[in-house]
């Protein structure tokens, strides 16, 4: 067992949570080197030239793209509820300033933006926007209505209404749409200003057509929004032990459920003309086969993560806490680095390096911020967006520097 007292066990598990979530995130974020697209036919050769490239695609594939991105937005969820359910307590209504806080969130991620097409926070500010107006609604339609998203009603609403044809007209996703060639080549060979415009113009479409188009982002992250809600509301981390055995047969039963869902996903893309048409109901159907095993396989990754916290390894994991605890920070750093490294407006290697090295080039950006997170949380209660987020949230200067180190992770 842990050896983290009951009281702190469920702030260390989120935090450790979120770290491990955002772990991932990096990693396939250095693995795309960045792109938020899909690189030119042409390129694919300089990242696929042996086995080990090939082992990184199809392991990030299977396990990583899509699962933690899902996982952090479950602890967005989670953080809401906990927000509200501390004020509850104090007899105050959080909902103003939870939405002040999330437009602040929004400035943040618009800035992000610029360097980094990818940005989430722009999506968790405008869909976080909503949160409010569900925290009445009683646990059987929290789930209902999250399961009816994760069963693809936005995908198949829009699809129903527009088939393939983009919101803007603009938007291509293929490989070699001119779109895509014109994008690569902005990020490869063009100034910073460049990028910035290119982003901040273009780059907010294709996020809108990505999250509200047929590619159904948006109506998953709010589905995982509300699963987090409602596991702060049973109380799921902080009861770890209590739920021990529900989280292991969920843990397996999930597992099965994903294998069904690639085998289907998998009957459904090999019965589709090539090359892939968009505009048709087979396609949809086989994109939502993938997107349920992907729904599968991050509920596997999160009850598998309770499953080995609560055993005696369990207490390694919590080194991720004070990475968790500085996400924000770490996640902006981590864009401003790989960016750097890819674009043309920083060192330019974008699509010359395999995607070993990029992977091991992730690994060590992580290993260092996690050493230089853990020694900041000694010596300061919030990372520096952290604490300027918090601020701004509050409208008054908040504690920075610790007083005594022995109050850190």
């Amino acid at each position: 067992m842990n050896t983290v007292s009951p009281q702190n066990d469920r702030i260390v598990v989120i935090d450790a949570l979120r770290g491990f979530a955002l772990a991932g995130i990096v990693l396939v974020h250095f693995v795309e080197q960045f792109l938020a697209g899909q690189f030119p036919e042409q390129e694919t050769a300089h990242l696929l030239q042996g086995i080990p490239d090939y082992i990184v695609a199809a392991i990030l594939q299977l396990f990583f793209t899509g699962k933690f991105f899902a996982l952090f937005s479950i602890l967005f969820g989670l953080s809401f509820f906990i927000q509200m359910d501390n004020s509850a307590k104090k007899g105050k209504d959080y909902r103003i300033r939870f939405i002040w806080r999330l437009l602040i969130l929004l400035i943040i991620g618009l800035f992000h933006s610029l360097f980094y097409r990818g940005d989430i926070l722009t999506i968790y500010a405008a869909i976080g926007l909503l949160l409010p107006l569900f925290y009445t609604f009683s646990d059987r339609w929290i789930l209902i209505i999250a399961g009816v998203l994760f069963l693809g009603i936005g995908r198949f609403v829009v699809f129903s209404i527009m088939g393939s044809d983009s919101f803007f007209g603009i938007m291509e996703f293929t490989q070699d749409s001119e779109y895509s060639k014109v994008y690569f080549d902005i990020l490869k060979n063009g100034s910073i200003m460049n990028v910035f415009k290119d982003n901040i113009t273009n780059g907010l479409l294709m996020k809108i057509e990505y999250q509200f188009g047929t590619f159904n982002r948006g109506y998953f992250t709010l589905g995982y929004f509300l699963l987090g809600m409602w596991l702060g509301r049973i109380k799921l981390f902080e009861r770890v032990n209590e739920f021990r055995h529900i989280i292991k047969n969920v843990m397996w039963y999930s597992l099965g459920f994903s294998l069904v869902s690639i085998i289907l996903m998998a009957v459904l893309f090999s019965n589709v003309p090539q090359p892939i048409d968009f505009n048709s109901w087979s396609v949809m159907f086989a994109m939502h086969a993938m997107d349920l095993a992907n729904i599968g396989l991050t509920a596997f990754i999160l009850t598998g993560f309770l499953t080995v916290f609560r055993s005696k390894k369990g207490i390694r994991l919590t080194v991720l806490a004070p990475y968790g605890r500085t996400a924000l920070t770490n996640y902006l750093f981590q864009s401003l680095i790989g960016t750097f490294i890819f674009y043309g407006w920083g060192l330019g290697y974008l699509a010359e390096l395999r995607n070993i090295y990029t992977f091991l080039i992730a690994f060590v950006v992580l290993t260092i911020q996690i050493v230089i997170s853990k020694w900041w949380m000694s010596k300061f209660y919030y990372g520096p967006f952290e604490w300027i987020w918090r601020c701004l949230t509050w409208w008054k200067m908040m504690p920075f520097i610790r007083k005594n180190p022995l109050e850190s992770i």
